[in-house]
């Protein structure tokens, strides 16, 4: 049996938002039109507009609004940042920027963060050989100090989850926090396997804003375990590629002779 993955981003939240104890965790989302982005800046200050199919942070570009200044729309797509003096202005450069496919807008979090830089989490969760859902690692994603995502492949830095959170909480509030996560992981999956029933792994990205409230910014149903390689705890990769190959995304390794 194939693995299976799903690509569209608004399948996926529709899933989560049907789920009552999942709802509360999904930032406001839309589509992408110019009432749709003009009303959600209005809310929010701050809107990320994103492909719907997409990978790597590629093609997210932020926007924010900034009442108090005489150029209050700012536009950032990649290291690039704009700025105008209306939204119509904002709006015209936002579709010469935005790549030739279909894009929803999403609420603005404001990450917490590292030295200064913004971070975010990925908690990845797998089937286990008894095929049941395990929350098998968490690392950190530290923004490139000129960029607006997090991702590796754009120029993030990866860190341990309580190198990064050691800093915003205590001891005993940290392992809390973890325990948390590692049990919103089982639950999502849980979720989304009861829609896509050949699901074997999902890499979930985690927001955690100024409040400390945790945000699902997205899920990946093909993640990228071998990010995990660099965490100091080697274990969490061997055990993730065991479980990969255990459910045939990878081939066993020969021994050698």
């Amino acid at each position: 049996m194939s693995i299976q993955r799903v690509r569209s981003k608004r399948a996926k939240t529709e899933v989560l938002l049907a789920d009552p104890s999942l709802k509360v965790y999904i930032p406001d989302s839309d589509g992408f039109d110019r009432l749709t982005v003009e009303r959600m800046l209005e809310k929010y200050e701050m809107i990320y507009v994103k492909p719907i199919n997409g990978t790597f942070g590629r093609g997210v570009i932020r926007i924010e609004k900034h009442p108090a200044s005489s150029s209050p729309y700012r536009l950032q797509s990649g290291e690039t940042k704009y700025e105008f003096p209306t939204f119509d202005d904002l709006f015209r450069k936002l579709l010469s920027v935005k790549k030739p496919k279909s894009y929803l807008s999403q609420q603005g979090i404001h990450l917490l963060k590292h030295h200064g830089r913004r971070f975010d989490l990925r908690v990845m969760v797998q089937k286990n050989p008894q095929a049941s859902w395990e929350t098998t690692g968490m690392i950190g994603r530290v923004a490139h100090p000129r960029k607006i995502v997090t991702n590796y492949h754009a120029g993030g830095t990866p860190k341990s989850v309580p190198a990064l959170m050691s800093a915003h909480l205590s001891p005993n509030q940290r392992r809390s926090f973890e325990a948390r996560l590692r049990k919103l992981g089982v639950s999502v999956a849980e979720a989304l396997e009861r829609k896509y029933p050949r699901l074997k792994e999902i890499g979930i990205d985690i927001a955690v804003d100024e409040q400390h409230k945790t945000w699902i910014l997205e899920v990946n149903t093909l993640p990228d375990p071998f990010l995990f390689k660099k965490l100091p705890d080697k274990s969490i990769f061997r055990k993730m590629y065991a479980y990969a190959t255990a459910y045939g995304r990878f081939k066993p390794r020969k021994r050698k002779s």
